[in-house]
């Protein structure tokens, strides 16, 4: 690094003179205020950049997130750990100095009343308002001094993200202060990125991503100066990438010409769509969407009835579908009521179909049948489940006279005559009429004539469904055995219009809208859930998850519904600072010289891409236009990287290594991965010591949503693991290892604890950042080595491996795990204590500490389980819902899981059961005559620690359960005061 002189001139960056210097990312990474970005980004949802190419593929990672970790991989690591930090957060938009040029326009009622106080004036019974002389520029200075009072997370409520701020105006100032730090000369942050790579690798850096996926990490890396080099074995995410560059990061004259080309499209479709006349009713109303159910025939009574989880088809507007019975005909006609009472909407919640059963009013028995009796389901001779539905054939598109499900429109959604403009129309719910149904047949004979011609043609896909882990429910829960079988007989024929006249665009305007059509199929099949919210109703799309869920019901939006989709807004003109190349190859085929690779490779199959992207697959694959045409469109089962086993272990090692042979001797790797599993990323430490890696470091950053519906747990961390070559390596003895492992752990912890200490009042590292630091440290040192007591690290790498076996990396993780647990004593439990407490103690007495803070999320308290090695700790809690889990308090254990080995014997257990005593009567006379009994003659030499117990469980109850509070202090104190 260029040494910086006081009063000289800076000469700039020297070629290879970072060369040897270690990384920002690899000493100090602030996971709080990155995580807390890297949420907000998320938290967007439609409103991240990129999902406006489609919100199929849910692995992007956050850009915020991608741009710190490229950042920290190229800025060096000085002696100055605090000017490393500033300047990290200056780049960023993170700090103090740039953080309140991001502050937004908000209204005076979220400004705290007391601070400070001549900002605003409260009026008895009015809001808060600003105080009119104050001049607005005096009064945004202000605001900008009180936002900096704020917690982090609270200030991105009123602020804008980085990205969303004109980079000039966000940074203006700081380039002084950055270029004095690292000798530079830059004037902006694609610049310093250029710059930073010529001083480490002598030329602007290399970045390649061999696991592009929805094309994030590509994207933001070239978008702040690196030459990157994205590749994946799968066609869709290659499309996706190629898609960052060329349509979100276009020119803005190639973006006039794809808005324009979008435009053409659509309004060609609905012209022809509007000349069949197929959406139009004889009052001129349009339609805007189809309700359709599935009908299947009673086997008690002979009945057709429509399988409908509910009768509701507008909270908003107190819609419903009553069923009429048609005694002659053995089946129900479908009644659409408007502005229905509250009791009949309370009713119509229930319909025919009621945990698996199909109940109707033609049925005597009031528990139904159930639909597996209906499918014929059966046991075959794999031992596989099997039903009686038929296989759909390649010319199907709708059921069969005979087929067990039927599929039936009971309802359609009109725009009103003469208010077709979104902003002003006027929509109504009706029941479906005899021209409603003499349109649907017109839709269907048109499918019918020409579905061979589409298919051959390549409009419409002619491609079978792969039976795998999540498509074959395609086949047994419907019959559907061709893609083209998840659209209704109205999207095949939209989707083929708009196929045909993608075709007839010029070639580079093809390859866009390619981006386009794949956008809106994810909208536009019969897996789209009809929603009734109480607001509004709404359909859903295809990939709200990412799983084939077949429904009972679903909406189906008309052509103007799904032209929205294909009418991509891109936003604001985005500026690519590097260059990108996307390839359509394996992981384990990489070939190309790279300085810097950071990637997020797939692990233990959590989604199957491979499989739910052929559903796009069918659709793109016979006519791509170039670069497209290149690309082999088939998903490639048998050769993706997925699983868990001994041969994905080994394509990871394979893909790994070539990335790392590909690299210089002074070339980093961050691999980003999701899993709530703290093994399973000790295995894919293995793997990257098998490819020749070593960890340098290892940070928790927040990244995913949790569900405000509190209904399910989410994984919420992603883990960057930083790499660099393992250039030497040494043999070591077991023992020795486990001191430097220690060794390590101290070091790692005092490090990031001084910095907490110095920098900010607020915490940048939580518990959870510092126990994986530790772990990251014992890494480093276990990757170090390539023998411990005479056995190879990795040896077991490429085997199968026994169930509950623990390999030798296993073992010291596990080790490491509990130094760091050592290290990591709750705030106000006693350090003398925590060294001797049981796991499931251990657990317990963190999670009370976690708890006081007012923590709810589940999440933390499966990753605290994990790390304190507690199988069955849902037996110590009393909620596990997703954002409001909670321990199981005194009065809630009472009695259970007292006495036996660990934790039923502890001290914590049996201080517990007392406290749940105490609570009884409201004294503590039987809670100590309790523990005087249990612990007989050992009693004295135990009361102390029984007393520091009770007093931590007083201390952190107080604002969660106040009764146990109180009954602990009680507790406390009678053991006290107690005497023999």
């Amino acid at each position: 690094m260029n040494a910086r002189v006081d009063g000289l001139t800076n000469p700039g960056p020297v070629p290879h003179s970072l060369r040897d210097a270690p990384s920002f990312i690899e000493a100090q990474f602030p996971v709080g205020r990155v995580s807390a970005e890297s949420f907000k980004e998320r938290s967007a949802v439609q409103g991240q950049l990129l999902t406006t190419l489609g919100t199929y593929w849910k692995g992007r990672k956050p850009l915020i997130l991608v741009r710190a970790t490229v950042l920290g991989c190229l800025l060096p690591a000085t002696e100055d750990a605090l000017g490393d930090l500033r300047v990290f957060l200056l780049l960023m938009g993170m700090d103090d100095t740039t953080f309140a040029r991001r502050m937004t326009s908000f209204p005076a009622k979220k400004v705290d009343p007391d601070w400070p106080g001549y900002l605003k004036v409260i009026e008895p019974g009015e809001p808060p308002k600003w105080r009119k002389s104050l001049p607005k520029v005096e009064r945004q200075a202000l605001l900008a001094q009180w936002l900096l009072t704020l917690p982090y997370d609270r200030r991105l409520d009123l602020c804008l993200r980085p990205e969303d701020c004109p980079e000039r105006e966000l940074l203006e100032g700081i380039w002084d202060d950055v270029n004095s730090h690292l000798g530079t000369t830059a004037r902006s942050v694609h610049e310093l990125v250029r710059q930073l790579g010529v001083m480490r690798f002598g030329h602007p850096p290399t970045l390649a991503d061999p696991f592009c996926g929805g094309g994030s990490i590509p994207f933001e890396a070239a978008r702040i100066g690196c030459e990157v080099l994205a590749s994946d074995l799968n066609p869709v995410a290659c499309m996706l990438t190629w898609g960052t560059f060329n349509v979100v990061g276009a020119s803005a004259e190639t973006r006039l010409a794809f808005e324009k080309a979008q435009k053409d499209v659509a309004a060609a479709v609905e012209r022809e769509i509007a000349e069949l006349g197929i959406e139009n009713d004889a009052s001129g109303n349009r339609a805007k969407a189809y309700l359709y159910c599935i009908e299947t025939r009673c086997p008690k009574t002979g009945w057709m009835v429509p399988v409908l989880p509910t009768f509701v088809i507008s909270k908003s507007r107190n819609v419903v579908a009553t069923l009429i019975p048609d005694p002659v005909n053995r089946r129900y006609g479908i009644e659409v009521t408007t502005s229905v009472s509250e009791t009949d909407m309370a009713l119509a919640e229930t319909g025919t179909l009621r945990e698996g059963r199909l109940v109707h009013p033609a049925n005597p028995e009031r528990d139904g049948v159930a639909l597996g009796v209906i499918r014929g389901d059966y046991r075959g001779e794999d031992g596989r489940g099997a039903n009686r539905l038929r296989a759909w054939t390649k010319a199907g598109f709708i059921p069969e006279p005979d087929d067990i499900f039927q599929e039936r429109l009971y309802c359609i959604q009109w725009i009103e005559k003469g208010t077709v403009d979104k902003a002003r129309q006027t929509t109504f719910f009706s029941g479906v009429r005899d021209e409603d149904l003499e349109r649907e047949r017109k839709v269907e004979a048109i499918v019918r004539r020409n579905i061979e011609d589409w298919q051959a043609a390549g409009l419409i896909p002619d491609q079978p469904i792969i039976p795998g882990a999540e498509t074959a429910r395609l086949r047994r829960e419907r019959g559907w055995t061709y893609w083209h079988h998840l659209l209704s007989a109205r999207q095949l024929l939209y989707f083929a219009l708009v196929s045909k006249n993608i075709h007839e665009l010029e070639p580079r305007m093809q390859t866009a809208l390619y981006l386009n059509l794949a956008k809106a199929l994810d909208w536009g099949n019969k897996l789209c859930y009809y929603g009734t919210g109480a607001a509004r109703e709404s359909i859903s799309h295809l990939f709200s998850n990412q799983a084939f869920n077949t429904f009972f019901n679903y909406g189906v939006r008309a052509s103007r519904g799904l032209s929205e989709h294909i009418l991509i807004d891109l936003g604001d003109l985005q500026e690519i600072h590097g260059s990108a190349v996307v390839s359509n190859r394996s992981a384990l085929d990489f070939q190309d010289a790279i300085d810097i690779g950071v990637s997020d490779p797939p692990y233990a199959d959590a989604i199957n891409y491979h499989e739910i992207t052929e559903f796009f697959i069918g659709w793109l694959r016979k006519r791509p236009p170039s670069p497209f045409s290149d690309w082999i469109w088939d998903s490639r089962r048998e050769m993706a990287v997925k699983g868990t086993d001994e041969r994905f272990r080994s394509d990871m090692v394979a893909a790994y290594r070539a990335m790392s042979e590909r690299m210089p001797d002074n070339g980093m790797q961050v691999v980003m991965f999701t899993h709530q599993d703290v093994a399973v990323w000790a295995d894919l430490a293995a793997i990257m010591w098998a490819a020749g890696l070593r960890v340098t470091a290892a940070w928790n950053v927040v990244t995913e949503i949790a569900k405000p519906s509190g209904a399910g747990n989410y994984v919420q961390g992603t883990v960057l693991l930083v790499l660099r070559k393992r250039l030497t390596g040494t043999k070591v003895k077991k023992m020795d290892i486990e001191y430097e492992i220690e060794t390590e752990v101290d070091r790692q912890l005092a490090v990031l604890n001084d910095l907490d200490n110095d920098w900010t009042s607020e915490r940048l590292y939580t518990d959870g950042d510092l126990r994986l630091a530790a772990y990251a440290a014992a890494l480093r040192v276990i990757t170090g080595y390539t023998h411990i007591d005479g056995s190879e690290i990795g040896v077991d790498i490429y085997r199968k491996l026994a169930k509950g076996e623990k390999t030798v990396i296993r073992s010291l993780i596990e080790y490491a795990a509990e130094v760091a647990n050592n290290k990591l004593v709750p705030d106000g439990f006693p350090e003398t204590l925590w060294r001797d407490l049981d796991p499931a103690s251990r657990f317990y007495v963190r999670m009370l500490d976690v708890e006081a803070t007012g923590a709810t999320k589940y999440a933390d308290y499966q990753d605290f389980a994990r790390s304190f090695s507690v199988q069955n700790y849902h037996l110590l809690m009393e909620s596990k819902k997703a954002n409001a889990a909670s321990l199981a308090g005194a009065a809630t254990l009472k009695g259970a899981m007292l006495d036996g080995e660990g934790f039923g014997s502890s001290h914590l257990r049996r201080v517990l059961f007392a406290v749940h005593k105490t609570m009884q009567k409201d004294d503590p006379k039987e809670g100590l005559a309790y523990l005087r009994t249990t612990y007989e003659a050992d009693y004295w030499g135990h009361r102390m620690k029984l007393i520091e117990f009770a007093k931590y469980v007083s201390t952190k109850t107080a604002g969660t359960r106040p009764d146990e509070s109180a009954a602990a202090d009680m507790m406390a104190m009678r053991l006290e005061v107690d005497r023999l």
